[in-house]
Formats: structure tokens, C-alpha cells, sequence
């Protein structure tokens, strides 16, 4: 079966006879099969490229009981089946002319059936629903990390990696040389890079990739992780995609941008609105804000994801949407036409990519289909705002903690709706099991306040 190459540009396909001359041509000797677990981490099987015939037939089969989230051991037996379109030669791994390469995979039942644990699995179910109603969705995330340095035994430091500020050239960006790594790899490996730049706090970076389909943007969110922090280590820093490494600074984001299309059209255009946004964009707006507070929960999943939706830093912290406010938590880029999109800001880097993008998607196809009215846009700035004046416009809060994300969760149906029973009950199970112990451990805040007070 022909496939598309990850970049799924038209006049590029992948075939299995493709992949096996660009093993021969590269001299391939290692396949890595990767796929996630259900907080989006990455996990891998490798094996050697005589074994192609039984990886591409998804004969590969693992413990799944193993994986966090996965099988009980009495259900272990998994298999992996590889994604023709996401084969990649690993660059870095280029040696004596000798190579590696990867495959990205979905996890199936021994009896052939996808395996409802595979939280990619899970965003194509979402893909399927927008399919019945004539959608496609496009998304481009963006992930911002930091870059830090580490000690003679390799073990990250908390000392930033360089001081640059935001957009600042070289000499101030130090980290200039490490993206420049990164973005050489992630082109060898299919992506369009479409900028990269310092951020907004010290040591904070961005790399931005084209969108895509959003299959195809969750597994180029993966791979970017994963390349960053492999790229990174070679540079003798380490790079993390954890939303508040320091106190006092900017978190990172993970700022979620999507648009459902009806074939070669962008249902959200609409040239005779004022804002120019069709009925369905309004729609799914308001399902976004609808939900937003239900979902969060696997948007930002860590105890420090809530660390980082704290007013001062740029982060989104109340309920609104604006055309162009960014202290709005759904914003409108200024671009329309084909590039008409609705951005969520919320979302972090620590989020598993498949699972918050099936969340948005999800959400906002319940706004289109009951036909939801959004509330009247805010475009002053709401983080300048008193409480009295952000309760006289509606303006709700997202959740404070992850406990509190994870009561708004179960208090709701999108997630269970969207996730089905077993990685909702899983990621629940797990969540709450994150919450207990961070709950009781003794902190360094603690300790530093009320040690020798008391």
C-alpha cells in the first residue's frame, strides 16, 4: 500500500520498496519501532533490517504490560504496526557509512484489532468522527523548551544554558549553534521548518514546524521532542519540555493551531464576516470554551503544568477568546483565507500530543454539532483586569492544580467521551496517583519557610 512521506507533500510518496532502496542506499542496519505510552513518552523496540518484512507486516509483538497505562500482565501480548509514512533515517547516527533508522507505530491486539491503550489509536478514532461529517483537520503546534547545562556526568543542572532575551542574535544567543543542529535533523527527517528564534525567558527556545494533518502533527510533535533532547546532549546540555523549569520566568507552551477543512476549503473562512470566521468557527470556539475546563486536565497534565497558568507571564489563565488579544485564551492569527485558524493557548509541552489534540478536535466538533453560540469576544487586557471586572464579563478561570483539573475531568464527558474507558480510567488512575504523592512529599519551600520558624 502506497503511503505519504511525513511532510505528505503530493508529489512524494513512501512505498515499501522506496524504504527498502533507501536502506540499501544508506545502509541501514538498525529499524527503530517506536510508539508512545499513555503520557506521551517516547518507547522503542529495535531491530535489525533483515527483520523488515515481519516489522512492516506487524508481526513485532512486546510486552505491553510493561508500559505504563498499556496491559495487565494476563492481556501482555501486543504487537506494533509501523507507519509507512513516518520512516526516517536518523542523521546523527550517520557512521562510517553505516545508519539507523525509525519507524513510528499504532499499537494492535493479537487478533489484528487496534489497541484501545494506544493514545494514537485514540486521535485517529477523533479523525473518524470529524471524517463522518465531511472534515479534515489541520494542525500547527508550537513548542517552546529550555536548554540547560549539565555536569561531568552528564545530569541536567538547573543553570541556563545561555541568557538570551526574546529574538535576540548571537553573541547574547549561545543556543544559536544547538537549533541549528536540531534544524538540520528535523529537515533530514521531513520537516518544514518555518522559523526558530530565542523566546521570551532566559535559556527558553522555539522551533517552529509546518502544520499538517493532525495524525501527521502529533507524530512530528513527538519526533521534535525527541530530536531536540537527542540533538541537545550532543551539545552537552539538556533540553526539557517540563511547562515551568524556573520559578520567576515564563513557562513553556505548547499553543495548539487548528482548522477543520471540507475537501480543498478552510470551514472556518469566511470572507463576508467581519472577523471573517465562519458559523462553525464560532461553533467550535465555543465548544473549546465549553469544555476547556474539562479537558485540561490532559492539556497540561503535570503538578507544574498549574505553575505556569499563573498571571504575569503571558500564559492564559481565564476563559475568553479575542481576534488578536493575546492575554485571551483563544486567540484568531491575523492570517485568513486557506490559513484561517483558532489557536489554544493553554496547552504545555508535557502534554501527550495525540491525546490533547483528539481533546481540542473533540471539543470543538461538540460546538459545531449543537450548534453552540460563543460569547462576545474580550479585547482589552484581561490580565490588567481586577476580579470584580473579569466577574462582570463572564470571565471564568481554567482550573488552579492539577486536583482541581482532574475533578473538573470527571465532572465532565469529553474526556471519557474522547479518550474511551480505558485511557480515561488509566490516565485518571495515574493523575491521582501524581497528585498523592507530590500532596505528601515534604518541598524545599516548606522546609525553607518552616524549619526553623516553628
Amino acid at each position: 500500500m502506497t503511503q505519504t512521506l511525513i511532510s505528505k507533500t503530493p508529489e512524494t510518496t513512501t512505498t515499501l520498496e522506496q524504504i527498502i532502496d533507501i536502506i540499501k542506499d544508506k545502509s541501514v542496519e538498525l529499524l527503530h519501532l517506536q510508539f508512545v505510552d499513555i503520557e506521551g513518552i517516547l518507547k522503542q523496540i529495535t531491530v535489525t533490517t533483515e527483520q523488515l518484512e515481519d516489522v512492516v507486516e506487524g508481526k513485532m509483538m512486546f510486552d505491553g504490560s510493561s508500559i505504563k497505562g498499556f496491559s495487565p500482565i494476563n492481556k501482555s501480548d501486543l504487537y506494533l504496526q509501523p507507519d509507512l509514512a513516518t520512516f526516517a533515517v536518523l542523521p546523527w547516527t550517520v557512521e562510517n557509512g553505516y545508519s539507523e533508522a525509525r519507524f513510528l507505530c499504532s499499537v494492535k491486539n493479537p487478533d489484528g484489532t487496534l489497541f484501545a491503550g494506544d493514545t494514537r489509536n485514540v486521535l485517529k478514532k477523533t479523525v473518524e468522527r470529524a471524517a463522518e461529517h465531511g472534515y479534515t483537520i489541520s494542525v500547527g503546534p508550537e513548542l517552546e523548551f529550555f536548554l540547560f547545562k549539565t555536569d561531568e556526568k552528564g545530569y541536567a543542572t538547573q543553570e541556563l544554558g545561555d541568557r538570551a532575551g526574546y529574538f535576540e542574535p548571537s553573541p547574547h544567543d549561545t543556543g544559536e549553534r544547538v537549533r541549528l543542529e536540531i534544524y538540520r535533523a528535523l529537515k533530514a527527517m521531513g520537516f518544514t521548518i518555518e522559523a526558530s528564534h530565542t523566546e521570551v525567558a532566559e535559556g527558553q527556545h522555539e522551533i517552529n514546524f509546518k502544520y499538517s494533518d493532525v495524525l501527521t502533527a502529533a507524530d512530528l510533535a513527538t519526533t521534535y521532542k525527541w530530536v531536540v533532547k537527542t540533538v541537545a546532549k550532543k551539545f552537552g546540555l539538556h533540553a526539557t519540555f517540563m511547562p515551568k523549569p524556573v520559578f520567576g520566568i515564563a513557562g513553556s507552551g505548547m499553543h495548539v493551531n487548528m482548522s477543520f477543512f471540507e475537501g480543498s476549503e478552510n470551514a472556518f473562512f469566511d470572507p463576508s464576516d467581519e472577523l471573517q470566521l465562519s458559523k462553525k468557527a464560532y461553533q467550535f470556539i465555543a465548544g473549546l470554551m465549553e469544555n476547556v475546563k474539562s479537558f485540561t486536565a490532559i492539556t497540561n497534565p503535570l503538578v507544574n503544568s498549574y505553575k505556569r497558568l499563573v498571571p504575569g507571564y503571558e500564559a492564559p489563565c481565564y476563559i475568553a477568546w479575542s481576534a488578536s488579544n493575546r492575554s485571551a485564551l483563544i486567540r484568531i492569527p491575523a492570517k485568513k483565507g486557506l490559513a484561517t485558524r483558532v489557536e489554544l493557548r493553554c496547552p504545555d509541552p508535557s502534554a501527550n500530543p495525540y491525546l490533547t489534540f483528539a481533546l481540542v478536535a473533540s471539543a470543538g466538533l461538540d460546538g459545531i454539532e449543537q450548534e453552540l453560540d460563543v460569547l462576545a469576544p474580550i479585547n482589552e487586557d484581561i490580565f490588567h483586569m481586577t476580579d470584580e471586572e473579569r466577574a462582570f464579563k463572564g470571565i471564568d478561570n481554567l482550573p488552579g492544580s492539577l486536583v482541581e483539573a482532574l475533578q473538573e475531568l470527571e465532572s465532565g464527558v469529553i474526556a471519557s467521551k474522547t479518550l474511551g474507558e480505558h485511557v480515561y480510567s488509566e490516565y485518571v488512575s495515574l493523575k491521582k496517583a501524581e497528585w498523592n504523592s507530590y500532596r505528601s512529599a515534604v518541598h524545599a519551600w516548606e522546609i525553607e519557610n518552616y524549619h526553623t520558624k516553628f
